[in-house]
Parts: structure tokens; sequence; C-alpha cells
């Protein structure tokens, strides 16, 4: 069973790294980026999207867990005055 498993995650890592190279080979044209007047070099449309999903994957659960830690503090902070005015 474990076997199969391994061989299953990797026809999946394989798969999707066909997938990015296809999608890579087939996005090669050169676009520039503007953002608030400051342009960027000229680079492929590929590394751009890649770039903006690599951003997003790590930028996600930061916000996901900063989320689940404010709150968590509320609701120590509603037990705790909870507990002071005795409900």
């Amino acid at each position: 069973m474990r076997n199969l498993k391994r061989a299953l995650a990797a026809l999946f890592v394989l798969l999707l790294a066909a997938v990015v190279l296809f999608f890579v080979l087939e996005n090669q044209q050169t676009v520039t980026l503007v953002l608030f007047g400051w342009s960027a070099p000229a680079v492929p449309v590929a590394v751009l999207v890649l770039a903006a999903l690599v951003i997003g994957l790590a930028v996600g659960p930061l916000l996901g867990a900063y989320g689940l830690m404010r709150g968590k503090s509320k609701i120590r902070a509603s037990a705790r005055q909870a507990a002071l005015t005795g409900k």
C-alpha cells in the first residue's frame, strides 16, 4: 500500500512538473510590468504568473495564521472577561 502511495505521489509530481513546463514553454512572450510608475524589466509572462502564484501561496497561509491567532486571543479575552464578571 505504501508503494502504491509513493508511486501515485511520484506520478502526481511528474504530471505537475509537465504541466508547469508546458505552461512556461507556451508563455514565452515578454512583457513589462508597470506598477505605480515603477517599470520592471521585460520578463516572460510565465515568470510573472508563477511568481504571483508563489507569493500567493506564501501570503495566504500567513494571513490565515494571523487570523487564527487573533481569533484565539479574542476568545481568551472573552473568557477572561467572563471569569471576572462571574458569568
